[in-house]
């Protein structure tokens, strides 16, 4: 009996672990309070509402990622505070200014800019909310990168489940007398806002004794352009990856769309919200803790090879029951959640499942990307990935004439790309010594 308590006293307090469970405890909070509210919200709004939705998602999305050029991701890599804290400073004042532009663009350039990237008549009221989304979603990619950074992952989990309370009671409570587009969206844009409000709330006494965040009133414009300068490679490299991504995860809510109307456009993003919940639930909340053990590996001249091949055999025995249940029994599962009108949704996520099973076991794969210092390759795989997938979508349509085999070409390209990609990070990972 010593024994197992002696092994359940050293897991208990390894301060790793914690970090591990507190991120994934709050995450899992959060998630699971969505779907809680998720068969009221699709019963109240129906699927195309939530084409809009996803529409608008879709198009914001596409800038949220590099409304900071990618700044945000660098703030966990710097031994000093004083740096980390001069790369928020330059992260808030890019994303400001990137979404003043953005404003400024779809103002000046209203409908040419519409039929540029595909904005529907549907969204067109909406279209100034778009760089209101893109700032505040800027926001939140800073400040949890910085709690990343100083290890304040209590905060975030506590962050994530009050902003998730409040946006789907709001959301469900508005929506019972005004079950319209619009009320989605308001949601979405002010997620970030929100997030952002929350954590300055928890952090007040963290940020008296340490400085943190409200330091960012003292800007010395020479340290910040030094700074920027020495963390080039994420603008030049990772803000162009990042934005090919995410434009190639936004293609088939833009083309499905506009080839068959936002029901279907509907259909497939409640599909891709679902399957990305494991992702979110664990992957996201692993990667994040993993990531600065990654970089303290690099601070040490150690290997990571050893821990990138962990945790990935880790999250592939944990994605097999989540995504062989949405395989074996998709479109019956949706229906019963999310009501009648959700069948073809769950006959997508069927197919997406196989994209979304490499995407979330792929996930501590990326965050080692910067600290194997692979800005450049992972650029050139984007590349090259988004053909492939755009290819995969448009075969699946022009061969067979139908959305479902449109997702289903897209989906089996993705899932390819994926295994590539944590092949190629995993090789280059067994040049280091890391002692796990």
């Amino acid at each position: 009996m010593s024994s197992l308590n002696k092994i359940i006293s050293k897991y208990f307090n390894n301060k790793f672990l914690k970090n591990v469970a507190y991120l994934v405890g709050g995450t899992a909070g959060a998630q699971l309070l969505m779907i809680c509210f998720a068969p009221f919200v699709t019963r109240i709004f129906g699927p195309k509402a939530y084409g809009v939705l996803g529409e608008f998602i879709a198009i914001s999305n596409l800038m949220i990622p590099v409304a900071a050029l990618t700044y945000p991701i660098a703030i966990v890599l710097p031994k000093k505070d004083e740096d980390a804290l001069n790369i928020v400073k330059l992260s808030v004042f890019v994303s400001m200014m990137f979404s003043i532009i953005v404003f400024i663009v779809l103002s000046l350039k209203y409908e040419n800019i519409n039929l540029f990237i595909g904005i529907s008549q549907s969204l067109r009221d909406y279209i100034i909310f778009i760089p209101i989304a893109v700032f505040f979603g800027g926001i939140q990619q800073i400040y949890e990168q910085w709690n990343i950074r100083n290890k304040h992952f209590k905060i975030t989990a506590h962050a994530n489940i009050i902003q998730t309370v409040i946006v789907n009671l709001i959301t469900i409570i508005v929506g019972v007398s005004k079950p319209f587009a619009y009320v989605l969206v308001i949601g979405a844009t002010v997620k970030g806002l929100l997030y952002g409000v929350i954590v300055t709330v928890l952090s007040e006494k963290i940020n008296k004794q340490e400085g943190g965040i409200k330091n960012l009133l003292l800007f010395d414009a020479k340290k910040i352009k030094s700074i920027g300068r020495e963390y080039y490679d994420f603008p030049v490299y990772r803000a162009p990856q990042v934005f090919i991504n995410a434009l190639s995860q936004s293609i088939p809510v833009l083309m499905l769309a506009s080839m068959y109307g936002h029901t279907y456009a509907g259909y497939y993003a409640i599909g891709r919200a679902v399957l990305g919940l494991p992702t979110q639930l664990v992957g996201k909340s692993v990667a994040d803790v993993f990531y600065p053990r990654f970089v303290e590996a690099r601070h040490n001249a150690n290997n990571i090879s050893k821990l990138l091949k962990k945790t990935i055999v880790w999250l592939t025995l944990v994605a097999v029951i989540p995504y062989g249940s949405i395989i074996i029994g998709g479109p019956w599962i949706f229906k019963m959640v999310f009501g009648d009108e959700w069948y073809i949704a769950g006959q997508y996520a069927q197919w997406l499942s196989f994209m979304s099973f490499f995407t979330f076991i792929s996930r501590p794969s990326i965050i080692a990307i910067p600290v194997l210092n692979m800005q450049k390759t992972l650029l050139l795989f984007e590349v090259y990935s988004i053909v492939l997938r755009v290819l995969g979508f448009f075969i699946g349509y022009y061969w067979f004439k139908t959305d479902i085999s449109a997702v289903i070409g897209f989906s089996l390209a993705g899932g390819i790309i994926y295994m590539q990609l944590m092949w190629i990070v995993f090789t280059k990972s067994l040049k280091y010594n890391f002692v796990v």
